[in-house]
């Protein structure tokens, strides 16, 4: 028997989460059974032996049984100098969102013209570089100086802080006057609706998030799109990434190989310890990290 801890969610938020919306409890685990995994420190199923590394979507918990049907094994040729933590972010999760967002929906072609807002987290530093990777025109929006320092060490051709402009119309025609051709949304809310506006005809919009909205209290009106869809005959769709799971194979071989070239570089924000997993998780809501958030436990 194993004594694990987890996280459960105590009561639904109103506005911003707070830590004591969770409750971090324990649970005693059996030992595996025949075709059982512990997490992989234990193993009686032969496709997973002890010491290999593996991703599950469990929730937040220490320690987690399976048969092996929901594990994905981390890739068999991954770097020893390379982070494990790396395969939930820039070669894993946020990477895929990232390149689908930008081949699968927006289309993007070389010397186009990409917007992309939150581009100091997870998914929107990975849309920047895959961009530049793609011969494309980058620009980016984040909420601090230090932010937008970093974005532009990643190769962003524009960036600014959104806190600080008087006028966001003004600081989107100025990064772009001609305007831009794709536009992958992580914000949502009155940003989508002042960007809308400065697409280009036949321009593709990839809305991967809506963190403006995430924390509302009341339903949010807009944005304001009918107008500048039809006239300007703009096409915009939602995803998941799990839509081209057939692809996830190649997709993930294909990030690795651009780390490990050095044509895309990760940061991650990491907490140490179990216990500060709804802090770290309140703090990336409130745009406290810079790239990946991960807990370290």
């Amino acid at each position: 028997m194993v004594l694990a801890k987890l996280w459960t969610l105590q009561q639904h938020f109103e506005g911003l989460p707070k830590e004591s919306n969770f409750e971090l409890k324990q649970e005693e685990l059996p030992d595996p059974k025949d075709g059982e995994i512990f997490r992989v420190v234990q193993s009686r199923n032969p496709s997973y032996l002890v010491g290999s590394h593996v991703i599950v979507h469990c929730g937040w918990r220490t320690h987690f049984l399976s048969d092996g049907s929901d594990l994905t094994p981390i890739p068999s040729n991954w770097p020893e100098e390379l982070p494990l933590s790396l395969a939930l972010g820039a070669i894993g999760m946020t990477g895929l969102a990232a390149l689908y967002g930008l081949e699968e929906i927006c289309e993007i072609k070389a010397e186009e013209t990409l917007l992309v807002n939150a581009a100091a987290g997870a998914v929107g530093t990975m849309v920047g570089q895959i961009a530049k990777i793609k011969g494309c025109r980058a620009v980016g929006c984040a909420g601090s100086d230090d932010k937008v320092s970093y974005l532009k060490e990643l190769g962003f051709d524009q960036a600014f802080n959104y806190k600080t402009i008087s006028s966001l119309e003004d600081a989107l025609r100025e990064a772009a006057p001609q305007g831009y051709d794709c536009y992958f949304d992580n914000v949502g809310g009155d940003f989508t609706s002042t960007a809308l506006a400065q697409m280009k005809p036949f321009g593709r919009i990839a809305l991967s998030g809506s963190i403006s909205t995430y924390n509302n209290t009341a339903p949010h009106r807009g944005p304001s799109i009918h107008s500048h869809m039809i006239l300007k005959q703009l096409r915009m769709e939602g995803f998941l990434v799990e839509r081209w799971k057939h692809k996830h194979h190649d997709s993930l071989q294909r990030l690795l190989a651009w780390v490990k070239e050095g044509r895309i570089k990760c940061r991650e924000h990491i907490t140490e310890g179990f216990e500060n997993m709804p802090a770290s998780f309140i703090s990336m809501l409130s745009g406290g990290n810079v790239g990946k958030a991960v807990v370290k436990i």
